[in-house]
């Protein structure tokens, strides 16, 4: 054999081998599925490698992919401070103190800036198989999208010929790839072309490669009950971000020409489509029209390093890089045969009609995990309001970064399921906030140290309060009163550190920022007739009080807001102890921390959400923001406030279990937190009811699921997905009371199961087995070594070194602070019965890289 032959084998053999082990890793389970093709976007299948975005609707004769870029945004970097903020402050601190809450919203109308830009459809990749017949119906037609591999696949039989897609979207070699064959020769011809919502043109570079050169606008309106306004530069190289779209076919067999704006491929064997983009995102401060970089060079660059390979090095590298991040966890909750049989979308009316499927729920659980590794990678552009799916030049809500909960909620799941890497994108977001939340700390406010974030925000990193909705005015004040969110993005930081142990991290990056975040918090925070720290003005996000029968919307010391400020500065002082080098400011913390205005619980034995007890039983708000202190907080819990946390279980049992997808996946947090499974298991349930896509859905009401899983606020928001993903997660093993809890609210539903490679809080990996409800074997490695505190239902003993029953405080520094916060109890008669702090807790030391077999005694 010469030296090109043992290359060619030696590639050959390396190829089958990485095949082989992919495949004995794969459950053949962990697939979406349906026997015909997508019709609306809610039934297409999503592809991304963290920076493009593609819905796959798998067509037959026309076969559409909706594309999407992370970066491509209306605008350009527009502060939107306001001066005004400094003058009207004051006013209306005094207006709330006096009771004027009318005049209070009136002054804050005064403070705020415009709304935020609006994340973008890219393009379109449209093939048309020309030569079918406008009512051809295939035979065997099945699509999928297979997480093992993030690997979308169309197969259908026409006219004798078995034709099939495959398509991934590369992040090592940032391409989309379409593989197009047939079981007979020659029988493959298609037109392809390229398309926008946007402003654009197209031309043929070659007979085989297309370009798309587009512009987005500097402004869409928001939701205007007027017609539609998207205004453009008149200037083609003004402040509007350009992009481009490069597409390259190549075919075996057959022929590839142009024919203006269009590919034709003709009688071919097998055909691949490459395709690229880019935007002129250079920055979230830098205009990505004059200062913008140019897009050719790197959709060209990319096109072209791809076409340099083979399609098996292409989907090798993909799926090598895919299965790093996704293999790390599994999950069994059993399998139904005839569930696993059913395309998805009948296994979820089939599940609607309370038919058992637990491997659905699995699926679903993984599916959280695939769409957080398709949306969320290197770069400073986290995970938006839809990830980085969005067809709509005016999508709901902008699909931005909506900071009083659903950009949170998104990164729930980064941690505790193996998924640290995907976290990074809102860190580097995290950054930009700061640098822009200094500024309108400063012209806003006046207040010269720290930093602050509202309610919503964008690519350009906003940070300004922003005015309101077209179509609600009036309500602006509910929602944009709120300087709060850069004390909760920062609380991430943290929460990294402690599962992670990365003290170079925490020292140089995520400290410097949570110091800002509290230090204008500190600066923020005003002295009350009591002597109490409260914040003024205050809001719980998006809802409202009512007094006397008139609603109002903003007050002072919400619990939202103090349960942020409690989970901020302790989280600092824990960091400023464990660095070593801030101890005048984490004493500081400790001082402002003692005087912070303490929970209340209420005349109906609920956890306040007000300052006074002005909460109504009968209030339903999808925002329940009042109980963060138990999730995405630690500092309420069963074991140690148990009568904080039953008031927080009254509060839940007020709002309901019904809602809006997001909401319903952070009830399920909270009802596992509370170590109820089968509330959270109840809610599981409510949240995967089928949504007809096709229907006509009022906005704001009943949650679920669309047929290709995405969660239905309605509308489509990922992060009901995200935060499901989290809250399985969380009834299987919690971390957050300064020790690990292993099955804490175990639903009767799953009576058996085991669990491999999900996270605690110091760096310690969690597998696990149980049945009839009762552990069976858990593995826990330690990746960081130090003391391992384990709480279990039953007795149980560590096979490899001694331990014993734990006492006092956690000595692991990976650990949360755990001290009873202080509350008043307005309460007119028990609080609920929590069942609290069952189980038996133990301690045994770990050592760097080892595991620890954990059995009953």
């Amino acid at each position: 054999m010469n030296k090109v032959g043992q290359i060619f084998f030696a590639v050959f053999l390396f190829n089958a081998a990485t095949l082989f082990a992919q495949a004995e890793k794969e459950d053949p389970n962990l697939k979406l599925w349906y026997d015909q093709p997508a019709g609306i976007w809610e039934e297409a299948l999503p592809l991304g490698n963290g920076k493009t975005g593609a819905m796959v609707f798998g067509g037959v004769k026309g076969v559409l992919f909706q594309l999407n870029d992370n970066t491509l945004w209306s605008g350009f970097p527009d502060p939107g401070n306001n001066e005004n903020g400094q003058k009207y402050l004051p006013l209306l601190r005094k207006a709330v103190f006096n009771g004027d809450y009318d005049q209070a919203a009136k002054y804050w109308k005064k403070m705020q800036g415009p709304y935020s830009a609006r994340y973008l459809p890219l393009g379109d990749l449209f093939i048309d198989f020309k030569f079918l017949d406008q009512d051809t119906v295939p035979s065997s037609y099945h699509r999928e999208l297979n997480l093992n591999n993030a690997v979308s696949t169309v197969k259908y039989k026409l006219n004798g010929v078995t034709y099939k897609r495959e398509s991934f979207i590369s992040h090592p070699d940032q391409v989309m790839v379409v593989r197009i064959t047939a079981d007979k020769k020659n029988s493959i011809s298609f037109n392809t072309s390229l398309s926008s919502k946007l402003r654009y043109g197209v031309s043929a570079n070659a007979n085989d490669y297309l370009i798309l050169k587009g512009k987005a606008p500097k402004f869409v309106a928001h939701r205007a009950s007027v017609p539609e306004q998207i205004v453009y530069d008149e200037n083609p190289t003004g402040e509007g971000m350009n992009f481009e779209i490069h597409l390259k076919v190549e075919a075996e067999g057959g022929r590839v020409e142009s024919d203006g704006n269009t590919l034709k491929v003709s009688d071919a064997d097998e055909v691949f489509l490459y395709l690229t983009e880019a935007t002129s995102f250079n920055g979230f401060n830098k205009s990505p029209g004059l200062e913008g970089k140019d897009p050719s060079k790197e959709a060209k660059a990319n096109l072209e390093n791809a076409i340099g390979k083979s399609y098996e090095q292409l989907k090798n590298a993909h799926v090598a890089d895919y299965q790093n991040l996704f293999q790390r966890v599994s999950l069994d909750l059993g399998l139904d045969k005839e569930a696993v049989s059913l395309p998805t979308n009948k296994r979820l009316l089939r599940f609607n009609q309370d038919e058992q499927d637990n491997q659905l729920q699995a699926l679903y659980f993984q599916y959280g995990r695939y769409l957080l590794i398709s949306s969320s990678r290197t770069g400073a552009v986290p995970a938006n309001l839809q990830g980085i799916w969005n067809p709509h030049v005016q999508p709901p809500w902008g699909s931005n970064y909506t900071i009083n909960i659903n950009t949170e909620m998104n990164y729930w799941l980064a941690e505790n399921t193996n998924l640290s890497e995907c976290h990074v994108p809102l860190f580097n977001f995290i950054e930009n906030l700061a640098e822009n939340g200094a500024k309108t700390a400063q012209i806003n406010y006046g207040i010269e140290k720290g930093w602050t974030a509202h309610h919503n925000s964008d690519v350009w990193a906003k940070t300004s309060p922003t005015g309101g909705y077209e179509w609600d005015p009036k309500g602006a004040a509910r929602w944009a009163a709120w300087p709060m969110s850069g004390a909760w993005l920062s609380t991430h930081l943290w929460e990294h550190y402690l599962y992670t142990g990365d003290k170079q991290f925490l020292q140089e990056k995520a400290y410097p920022l949570m110091k800002g975040a509290a230090a204008f918090m500190l600066e923020w925070l005003i002295e009350d007739e009591n002597g109490y720290l409260v914040t003024n003005p205050s809001t719980s996000p998006e809802n409202v009080f009512t007094i006397d029968g008139k609603k109002y919307e903003i007050s002072v010391a919400t619990t939202m807001d103090m349960a942020i400020i409690r989970e901020i500065f302790t989280a600092c002082i824990r960091a400023g102890e464990i660095l070593g080098n801030d101890n005048t400011f984490t004493e500081e913390l400790r001082k402002a921390k003692a005087k912070l205005y303490p929970y209340h619980v209420g005349q109906y034995g609920q956890l306040q959400e007000w300052f006074k007890d002005w909460d109504d039983p009968e209030d339903k708000h999808r925002h329940l923001s009042h109980l963060f202190g138990l999730f995405p907080g630690g500092h309420i819990t069963v074991e140690n406030s148990p009568k904080l946390a039953a008031a927080a279980k009254q509060s839940l049992i007020h709002r309901g279990d019904e809602s809006t997808g997001w909401s319903m996946a952070w009830k399920i947090n909270w009802w596992a937190r509370l170590k109820d499974g089968n509330h959270a298991y109840k809610i599981l349930e409510s949240g995967l009811n089928y949504i007809n896509p096709s229907q006509n859905e009022v906005q704001m009401s009943g949650g679920g699921t669309y047929p290709n899983l995405f969660d239905a606020h309605p509308p489509f928001q990922i992060d009901g997905n995200l935060g499901g993903t989290a809250g399985i997660t969380e009834m299987l093993m919690q971390s957050h009371a300064g020790e690990i809890n292993l099955l804490p609210a175990l639903p009767d539903a799953w009576p058996s199961g085991a669990v491999k490679g999900i996270k605690a809080r110091g760096n310690f990996m969690i597998e696990m087995s149980w049945k009839n409800e009762e552990l069976v074997k858990a593995t826990i490695h330690s990746e960081k070594g130090g003391n391992c505190r384990l709480r279990t239902n039953i007795p149980v003993k560590v096979v490899e070194v001694s331990y014993k029953k734990a006492a006092g405080v956690n000595p692991n520094p990976l650990t949360r602070e755990l001290k009873n916060p202080e509350f008043v109890n307005n309460a007119k008669g028990d609080l609920l019965d929590l069942n609290a702090a069952k189980g038996f807790v133990i301690d045994f030391m770990t050592e760097d890289g080892k595991s620890y077999t954990v059995v009953p005694l």
